[in-house]
Parts: C-alpha cells; structure tokens; sequence
C-alpha cells in the first residue's frame, strides 16, 4: 500500500537505474499504438489530397517522443523541420509545391577529382537522394512534388538520406584528407571515464575471444571459432556501440565471414581474426574519437517476424551442446550468445525482446556494468547471481509491455542459476517460445 501510494517502489528502481549510458543501435520498431495510428493517417490523408495535413502526421509518426529525435514546426501551408540520425543532421522545408531535405557531409575548402569520382560512383546505387556540392559543402539531397509525397516515399526517402550520410561524413573525412568535419556539434561527448572502461573492455573481450581460439585445431573448431568471433562484432556493437571508422570496421569483418563466395569457413576465420588484430593495435586516441553519443531517427535494419528471431536461437543452442558436454563451456557460452545477438544486431526488434536482450548481456557481463557504474547481476567468482533481481526485472517487463504483448510469457521459474552457461542456456530457451502476437 505505501509503495502504491508513495512510489517507493518506482524510486528504488530509479536509483538502481545506474549512468545513463547507450547500449545497442536505435530501432524504430518501439512505437506505441497512437504513433502507429499516425502512420495510418498521413496514409489516409495523402489519399484525400490533404497533403499537409499528411505530413504533419508523418512527422508525428517519426518523432520519437523519448529521444527527441525530430524537430518540426507549420505556419499555413509552409513548413520546417530536422531530424538527427547519429552524427548528421537532415534539415528541410516545404510548401504547397515540393517538399526538400539536405544534409552536409563535409567541408571541401578545394576541389578534389578523387572526392567527386567516389560520390559519382555512390551515386549509382541511391534511389531516393544524391550527392550534391553547393559551394564548398559536399551534401547529400532528397526532394519530392507535395502531390507525389507518399508517407511510404518520405519515409524511404529521408531513410536514404539520413543512413547514408550518417555513414559516409566520417569515411569521406578520414579517407580524404582535403576534407573538414562539419555540422557535427550536436554530438553528445562521452566522460573520459566511460571511454576508458570501453576502451579496456575492448581490449579484454578481443584478447580473450583470440586466446581461446589460438590452441584450437582451425579445421576441427572451425565452427566454434566463427560462433565466437561473430560473437565478439555483436558484443562489442552492442556493448560499446562505436560509431565512425570503428563501426566500419565491426561491419568489414562481418562482411568477411557472411560474403557469399566459396571460401571455406577456416579462411574466412582466419581473416576475421586478422581484422580483429588490427582493432586491437589501433592506438587509444583513435578509438576515442570513435566513442560519443547521438541521436537517431531511422534504424539501419528492419523488423522481423518473431519465428526467424525464434529459428537463431534455437539453432545456436542446438549447436553448444556438444561443446557443453565436452567441457568447453567458454565457447558454449559464445554460442549461446550468439542466437540472441545475432538478432540484435541484424534485426529492428521489439523494445520488449531488446530490454531482455540487455538484462542478458548485464548478467554475463556484469563486469563491464559494474566498471561503468551499475549494479552487478553475476559474480563469477563466487558463482553468484542476484537471482530475485533478475526474474524481477524480466517480470517488470512483461508488465510494461502486456498491452502491446499481452501473449509473452516468459516463465521465470525455469531459469537454472547454478552457473553463467546454465543460466544463458534457460534464459534463451524462454526467448524462443515467446508469443510477441498482438492482441
């Protein structure tokens, strides 16, 4: 009754919270129903030729409430807005008559053949935007006649926009040196204490994940060490969140291992982990300067139904019961992993499976958290779990997502907590059998 009445209950909760720090790429396929309602609007209304009418809901559709990723304001018939998509900002205007949208790259103070070959080259392969040069500013633009200005081609379009100028500012910048950094200072820095402990953590997770492998025959283990190593991109992705020249990088390497080619797999491990040794050379100072905070609007992967999700962690944890029962429970552990992470990082999930994906990653990594300044869930040392907390915490999100899944039932009671690969392999296997039908 007292917590009811005076939200103890809600403050505990908050002072357990911990810094507030971003973990894992921003999905969009969290909107509760009114936002999703919105979406049916602007259709609607695009439909009935009320195209500003229509746009106004668009824009309410994609602003997301919490992050404050969109900025958008109508006076009559005209009107302005930006959105934030990690480190660019899109800013546009319309009227009656055309809707435009641009984004600034970079600063070129002089003209380079070589800058402009590879935007020409990039061009080809835009479908919505292109590459501009206005003066001295490389930018990328997108614009559509009002009449033809579908919620569908708006989303797809300043999607394009945003994705593509997110990615390519910080390689054209490091790629080029005649080019300058520009429009960036929405950027959020990060304390140095926090760059510090991922940086550290980086370091670990790399030596550790190679360490294992290193004694490993190539070709008997060939399939445990891409588990592992593709469960390293998805750890440090999701637990560090890079952006710039060190997201290139997680994603070359992913490129290496899922190229559709004949190579066989040991090759491909061994230049996955060729990459990975480089990423451990690099020099602090250069891994710093990949490590800030930003807003975003689009996600840069798309949803999913919750059957392939289901299909990838139940095929890893088919895959980790030879290495289980053969006292490999390190690399039983990564596989396990990689069923939930894998999904993560490919697909836009549920913010309901994404917050249980993070209470995962809190409890084998309880390490991390705790340098950063949160509660630990797991103490490997002692082998002990905050157990109570934990099936709270699961329990806690049910609540909060029971009218958006009011199917999903994650049955707290067969989760085993007499060590970290028991617990991964009970945790997972309720992930499977989740039901995220709506109502």
């Amino acid at each position: 009754m007292f917590q009811k009445l005076f939200g103890w209950s809600k403050k505990k909760e908050e002072s357990q919270a911990g810094p507030d720090i971003q973990f894992g790429r921003y999905s969009d396929n969290n909107k509760p129903v009114a936002k999703v309602n919105r979406w049916t609007d602007a259709d609607t209304l695009y439909k009935e030729k009320k195209y500003i009418e229509s746009i106004d809901a668009f824009f309410e559709y994609l602003r997301d409430d919490t992050a404050q990723n969109v900025v958008y304001e109508r006076n009559g018939a005209e009107g302005r807005f930006h959105l934030y998509q990690g480190s660019k900002i899109v800013r546009g205007h319309f009227n009656n008559e055309v809707l435009k949208a641009e984004v600034t790259l970079a600063r070129m103070p002089q003209p380079s053949v070589p800058v402009m070959r590879r935007l020409l080259e990039m061009n080809f392969n835009l479908y919505y935007s292109r590459f501009a040069l206005d003066s001295d500013r490389l930018c990328m633009s997108f614009d559509s006649d009002i009449a033809t200005a579908s919620p569908s081609k708006l989303y797809y379009g300043l999607k394009e926009l945003s994705a593509k100028a997110d990615k390519q500012d910080d390689l054209l910048v490091q790629d080029f040196t005649m080019l300058e950094t520009t429009d960036n200072e929405h950027i959020v820095v990060i304390p140095e204490a926090e760059k510090e402990v991922k940086y550290e953590y980086l370091q670990k997770w790399i030596k550790e994940t190679l360490d294992t492998i290193s004694p490993l025959d190539p070709d008997k283990f060939s399939g445990s060490n891409a588990y592992m190593l593709m469960a390293l991109i998805y750890k440090i992705d999701y637990l560090i969140t890079p952006e710039g020249k060190l997201l290139y990088d997680l994603e070359k390497i992913t490129g290496i291992y899922f190229k559709k080619d004949e190579r066989p797999v040991v090759e491909k491990n061994r230049d996955m982990i060729d990459e990975f040794k480089k990423m451990q050379a690099k020099p602090k100072e250069e891994v710093f300067a990949c490590l800030f905070r930003s807003k975003y609007t689009f996600s840069i992967v798309a949803p999913q139904q919750y059957k392939t999700i289901a299909d990838s962690i139940h095929g890893a944890n088919q895959n980790l019961v030879w290495y289980r029962d053969n006292n490999y429970p390190f690399i039983a552990t990564q596989i396990a992993e990689y069923g939930i992470s894998y999904c993560q990082y490919s697909y836009s999930l549920p913010k309901a499976i994404t917050e249980l994906v993070h209470l995962y990653m809190r409890v084998n990594y309880s390490g991390y958290f705790a340098a950063l300044g949160y509660k630990r869930y797991y103490d490997p040392v002692k082998n002990q779990f905050a157990s109570e907390e934990i099936s709270e915490k699961i329990k806690a999100i049910q609540e909060r997502w029971k009218d958006k899944y009011p199917l999903m039932d994650f049955k707290t009671q067969n989760l085993r907590f007499d060590n970290l690969l028991n617990f991964d392999y009970s945790f997972t296997n309720e992930m499977e059998f989740l039901n995220t039908d709506p109502k």
